[in-house]
């Protein structure tokens, strides 16, 4: 005579259910504080960027001890008005006797990894570059970041040549980067070996933005 069959236990659905609920709102809790401390800290971010901005302006405008921020309209400098749109930000420095020292001009373009931002010091009397500073870049760690940091490549942009030809159109030769050691002309940016990509990249943004300044 066979044994009588047992029933088979059912799940606890009510249970897993409880736990998937649980789970579910574990995950949006997590979510609202992330958004909560990104939204709470926003304000601290901005200030800090905004500080690290003014501290690169006055180091890529040699002699500046006040700087002031306008827009380039038709090549020509007018007020900074937040309400104009499209328009090329400029940092206009001036030293201890209130003359124009030069302009600092924030460019970006793509880098290896992702987008590098720069800010320029730009001398309108010798038209050259006179200073360099990266404020955003995610290159190579020991290769691309090399942009920021070897002495032989910020050398470039102690005097690199952006003039501008008679009637102020474009430059007079497109800044480039060279090969490391094959730098023979003041426009061009003897590259870093190893980091090809990036310290070309600085090139094309420098050239690129300098050729917007008189649109």
């Amino acid at each position: 005579m066979n044994a009588p069959s047992q029933p088979i236990p059912q799940e606890d659905t009510p249970k897993s259910g409880k736990m998937l609920s649980a789970m579910v709102g574990l995950g949006l809790l997590c979510a609202l504080l992330i958004v909560s401390i990104y939204e709470g800290t926003s304000e601290r971010r901005a200030f800090l960027k905004a500080e690290a901005l003014e501290k690169a302006i006055f180091q890529v405008i040699p002699n500046t001890k006040k700087m002031e921020p306008m827009l380039i309209e038709n090549g020509t400098l007018i007020p900074f008005d937040q309400k104009k749109q499209g328009l090329t930000r400029i940092y206009v420095g001036y030293n201890d006797e209130g003359n124009m020292s030069g302009y600092a001009l924030e460019c970006s373009g793509q880098g290896y990894a992702d987008i590098i931002k720069i800010l320029i010091g730009y001398d309108p009397k010798t038209e050259t570059v006179v200073g360099f500073h990266v404020l955003e870049s995610k290159e190579t760690p020991g290769l691309g970041d090399k942009i920021e940091k070897d002495e032989n490549f910020l050398a470039n942009f102690i005097a690199l040549d952006v003039s501008w030809d008679k009637e102020k159109k474009q430059l007079n030769n497109a800044v480039i980067t060279v090969k490391n050691g094959e730098k023979n002309h003041p426009w061009e940016i003897d590259g870093i070996t190893g980091a090809t990509i990036s310290s070309r990249a600085i090139g094309k943004i420098i050239n690129d933005s300098m050729e917007k300044v008189n649109q």
